[in-house]
């Protein structure tokens, strides 16, 4: 008896080890970051931290926008999709490139019973901060519908899309040059090495790009010759979402959706991938799993960015919507977790762990499941009030993360304490439809702003007041 105990205790302990080295439930609190204290001039929000009550529509109030700490510097289009970016090239222009395609092509039957607004990605001339000017639509055939994949590499100047829905597609891949004149980018290639297309990941000295269908593929091309992209690496059957690379182009960190099973697909979080077979160019390279973390509360993880602070290495996740993968979720959207952030520790990539977490109020349960559901567009499974991208303003030491949240538009964080981020600006300029920011927002530190779009609005730039731009420098 006394072995049969001793037995089942060892069993115990090694389950219960198991799961604390994978599962981030470490007791950091899940409450709401703390808000925003707004300067002069600024037009605050009139009830819960991201709220857009129905009263607000009813009175017309929605129509000043809420504002603080921020203000617009200018507006350019009428929808918007999943990025923003930003470069300057060879020749001293800066421009923006943001997809207008928000779900599906715009040819598409669907499209149309979405009202669904915009084709391409918009080239602007940023030159004048003040005045975008549309230079360019680019309407090749992965540029019609990018869905998330759209990035820019800095130091190479190149622009890349993979065709893609809100599922997957087939995987095409456009290569543009940017950096020889970013107001008219060039189209280098048009391939099929993506294979199948929703999301992407960009090693930082762009010779690679990491390709992700959500629950299908994972592919890894080769750009050394950005006219000849090759696929050097295949992994089926995984279920990866957004993918960041570490500066040195060995680590990839995939937000993982989770494992097929009874209740769909459960158990997303975080996975690091050692990828350095394919970063150094090694024949039929393997890429191997180093760690795969969870937390409570997952809907579906959309991109871990990274950063440094202080020598440490972090990343900074967030989730988008609610919990749509999983049977338990679509049954009860009502009561579903709500995406949000957070920051996680990654200086032992095969022991990852939760440092803190970046929410509103308005994702908070109580407060989703009450009156907030039925606010313009509160209730709407593919959007209300819950996270979709961020990004930080600087992956060395930065002290600004900037999240579109949909409902709630662009929300602005300190995080230089990163185990107690706090709100210090928000923009949000709603549609009488409630509209949606979905954008990874884009940094402009020279002139303190922040670009990202709205899928009913288009593309904004915004400027950071009241000396919260301060913390950009």
């Amino acid at each position: 008896m006394r072995r049969l105990l001793l037995t089942a205790f060892l069993i115990l302990a090694t389950v219960l080890a198991w799961t604390a080295a994978g599962s981030a439930d470490t007791g950091i609190s899940t409450a709401a970051v703390p808000t925003a204290t707004c300067g002069p001039g600024d037009h605050p929000e009139t009830g819960l931290q991201g709220r857009v009550p129905a009263a607000d529509y009813t009175s017309g109030r929605y129509l000043q926008g809420y504002t603080c700490n921020t203000e617009a510097v200018a507006h350019e289009g009428s929808s918007g999709g999943f990025k923003a970016l930003r470069y300057t090239d060879s020749q001293g222009n800066t421009c923006a490139f943001y997809d207008s395609t928000s779900l599906v092509p715009p040819t598409s039957t669907l499209t149309n019973l979405l009202g669904q607004k915009g084709i391409g990605v918009v080239v602007l001339d940023m030159n004048d901060p003040a005045h975008p000017k549309r230079t360019a639509t680019l309407t090749s055939v992965a540029m019609l519908s990018p869905h998330e994949s759209l990035l820019v590499n800095q130091p190479r100047g190149l622009l890349i899309g993979v065709l893609g829905t809100f599922l997957t597609a087939p995987g095409a891949l456009d290569v543009y040059d940017v950096k020889t004149d970013c107001r008219h980018p060039k189209l280098l290639s048009t391939s099929l090495a993506g294979i199948l297309g929703h999301e992407s990941g960009f090693a930082p000295d762009g010779r690679t790009l990491y390709v992700s269908s959500t629950i299908f593929t994972l592919v890894a091309v080769n750009l050394d010759d950005p006219r000849h992209p090759k696929t050097t690496t295949i992994q089926t059957n995984v279920q990866y979402h957004g993918m960041r690379v570490s500066d040195d182009g060995n680590t990839l960190y995939a937000a993982h959706i989770g494992q097929p099973g009874p209740d769909l697909i459960s158990g997303g979080g975080l996975r690091i991938l050692d990828v350095s077979q394919v970063q150094a160019r090694v024949p039929n390279p393997k890429i191997s799993i180093l760690s795969t973390m969870t937390w409570a509360g997952s809907s579906i993880p959309q991109v871990p960015e990274p950063f440094t602070r202080d020598g440490h290495q972090y990343l900074f996740e967030v989730d988008e919507f609610t919990d749509l993968f999983s049977l338990s979720g679509l049954t009860d959207l009502r009561h579903a977790p709500v995406g949000a952030a957070r920051i996680i520790n990654v200086d032992d990539p095969r022991q990852p762990y939760l440092v803190s977490n970046v929410r509103l109020q308005v994702h908070e349960p109580a407060n989703h499941a009450g009156e907030q559901w039925n606010d313009p567009g509160g209730n709407n499974a593919l959007g209300g009030y819950a996270a979709h991208y961020c990004s930080v303003d600087t992956r060395d030491n930065p002290k600004l993360a900037a999240c579109s949240m949909i409902l709630s538009g662009l929300r602005v964080f300190d995080i230089s304490d990163v185990a107690h981020p706090r709100e210090v600006a928000y923009f949000n300029m709603p549609t009488s439809k409630g509209s949606a920011a979905f954008s990874q927002p884009a940094w402009d530190r020279a002139n303190d702003s922040i670009w990202y779009t709205d899928t009913g609005t288009g593309f904004w730039n915004v400027r950071l007041t009241h000396g919260v731009q301060d913390l950009m420098h």
